[in-house]
């Protein structure tokens, strides 16, 4: 353990504090970035950040304080005066309601025995093998008339928890994450792929743009359609962006206190009720192949769905939805005991998968009579949490589909759709991949769903949105 290392800053947090519990959460970030228009490479770089985050817990009877402090590039003469921070912040604090013993080394999964491993960082030359592929690809699309845009970025952030009652965890999380733009010479045509990746040696760029240039094609003819009810086919991209909302809304705490979809009219929640009319799954699980992510809780405040006194608390693979039925929520021990339900925290990964199911995007296509393709949906916004209503837009590039193909591009939409209601109504799920959530990407990259078919998808208005 060196001198400013994120072992250290944890370890001078601990000694300097004097409350009855201690939480230090240090974590160091690394990132690089490519950006391209026009067919040009436009700008890259690389940056590096730190956080300090001091959780003081102070204790009296039943009844616990808290006070959280987060600091970003903290140095070592500032740590002592966060943690007084922090302690002055819990003497003021009024008592948590989720107040609890912390987790301590005999209920971690980890020995902690990687506690001393320097973190870990990105550089851009995690993007050699991607940046060769693309540059051959502006010189194929300026030739062809096309005109590709995107970014494509990259971050590991090492995380370093520390507590009062011995609990040392680290982990390492990279995130990768590409948006690519193709766009018709005049920019009257716009098609739009994304890809998540732990490093980019697995991202098919070249594949990413045939995509693009077909739909490109298919947009060469255009067709006016109304608001209404369409059968739809939803890529994983699309899927993802609703299932990670419905994933966000579904906490037990509020659902247990009658505020969401997820609640049972009458008092309790809606698990062990049937939701979807396919036999599907949503889960979660930190150890999923190429979708890993952090096996323990880190949680840098309490909320709703979220304990400072859960830190270090180890997650395992968890079933939202099993065989259609809703089967858990997010819960920390605070809710658990209050619903009776088992401890389920949140988990940063989410897939969605049917036993057996191999079709593709185009096998859904293939068998639509009559209906829509949509690529991405964005500004997605809630209008009922009572019925997890959700409204958006649809974005580069909706198709209209007859008899098993795409025969031409029609105009965007506004939509108005509950994830949870939309279940019901899949008539057919594909094979699970990994995938890019377009609205989510930010803060969720972590995701692999199958294309889906529902019927009477509510494009509730025609929207001028391009």
């Amino acid at each position: 353990m060196s001198p400013n290392s994120p072992q250290d800053a944890v370890e001078r947090a601990l000694a300097a504090s004097r409350s009855d519990d201690c939480v230090v959460i240090a974590e160091e970030s690394s990132s690089a970035n490519l950006r391209w228009a026009g067919n040009s490479l436009t700008t890259n770089g690389v940056s590096r950040s730190r956080q300090l985050t001091v959780i003081a817990i102070s204790r009296g009877g039943d009844e616990a304080r808290v006070g959280v402090v987060s600091r970003a590039g903290v140095r070592d003469d500032q740590i002592a005066g966060i943690v007084a921070e922090a302690e002055h912040a819990a003497a003021d604090a009024s008592p948590a309601d989720d107040a609890a013993p912390l987790v301590g080394p005999a209920m971690a999964d980890s020995s902690g025995a990687d506690w001393q491993e320097p973190p870990g960082a990105t550089q851009v030359g995690v993007f050699a093998d991607f940046a060769g592929a693309l540059g051959g690809l502006f010189t194929e699309a300026a030739a062809a008339g096309r005109k590709l845009y995107g970014f494509a970025e990259h971050q590991l952030t090492s995380s370093y928890l520390g507590t009062s009652t011995g609990l040392r965890l680290r982990h390492d999380q990279p995130t990768g994450r590409l948006e690519l733009n193709a766009k018709s010479a005049d920019l009257a045509r716009s098609a739009w792929a994304g890809a998540a990746t732990r490093d980019f040696t697995d991202v098919d760029v070249v594949g990413l743009e045939a995509g693009l240039t077909q739909q490109l094609a298919w947009a060469e003819r255009t067709v006016e359609l109304p608001a209404g009810r369409y059968e739809t086919v939803l890529p994983p991209t699309a899927l993802a962006d609703l299932m990670i909302y419905l994933y966000w809304s579904a906490g037990a705490k509020d659902a247990a206190d009658g505020r969401t979809v997820f609640s049972k009219p009458g008092g309790g929640t809606r698990v062990g009720e049937k939701l979807a009319s396919l036999p599907l799954s949503l889960l979660s699980d930190p150890a999923a192949p190429g979708l890993g992510c952090t096996p323990f809780v880190i949680a840098h405040a309490s909320s709703r769905d979220s304990s400072v006194f859960d830190n270090g608390l180890p997650v395992a693979r968890t079933d939202w939805i099993a065989d259609g039925t809703l089967a858990a929520l997010t819960q920390t021990r605070h809710s658990a005991r209050l619903t009776g339900q088992p401890v389920t925290p949140a988990i940063d990964n989410l897939i969605m998968d049917t036993p057996g199911a191999t079709g593709s995007v185009a096998d859904l296509v293939g068998r639509t009579q009559r209906g829509l393709l949509l690529t991405c949906l964005w500004y997605i916004r809630e209008v009922d949490p009572q019925t997890l209503l959700l409204t958006g837009l649809t974005r580069d590039g909706v198709y209209l589909v007859e008899n098993g193909e795409v025969t031409g591009a029609v105009n965007n939409f506004r939509f108005n759709e509950s994830p949870v209601g939309m279940l019901s109504r899949i008539t057919e799920a594909g094979r699970a991949t990994p995938t890019l959530p377009r609205e989510w990407g930010d803060y969720f990259t972590r995701a692999a769903m199958p294309p889906v078919r529902v019927e009477g998808f509510n494009m509730s208005s025609v929207s001028q949105a391009s």
